[in-house]
């Protein structure tokens, strides 16, 4: 099983910087791949970020050259570099974890706020 902390979420303003962070613990070594997902309010989680275990990265089209997806594993933490932030931003973000045979865990989310 593996667990999952997000934190770094909070209020900015446009055009600023926010680092979210997930902490894992658990049977991290276990792990194939994690994602960021977001959630606005009244709209369905969307895939943000990904991260493999060999450090291969994908984005969204949306959050391309604004946002960084990184992974310390020494730390065990996901991170997620937002730049350029957008009031369209705003969400709830998660991550989670898939392991080698599938299973999926999921963070209990940290509120992000973009206001224009």
């Amino acid at each position: 099983q593996v667990h999952l902390v997000e934190s770094g979420g909070g209020l900015v303003q446009a055009g600023g910087s926010l680092r979210l962070s997930c902490a894992t613990s658990g049977n991290t070594f276990n792990i194939n791949h994690i994602n960021w997902h977001r959630q606005a309010p009244g709209k369905q989680r969307e895939l943000v970020a990904t991260i493999t275990n060999d450090r291969r990265t994908d984005y969204a089209d949306f959050v391309k050259g604004r946002f960084t997806i990184s992974r310390d594993i020494a730390e065990n933490t996901l991170y997620l570099q937002m730049h350029s932030l957008k009031p369209e931003d705003t969400g709830v973000y998660y991550c989670q974890a898939v392991m080698d045979w599938g299973t999926e865990y999921w963070g209990q989310g940290t509120q992000v706020t973009v206001s224009s």
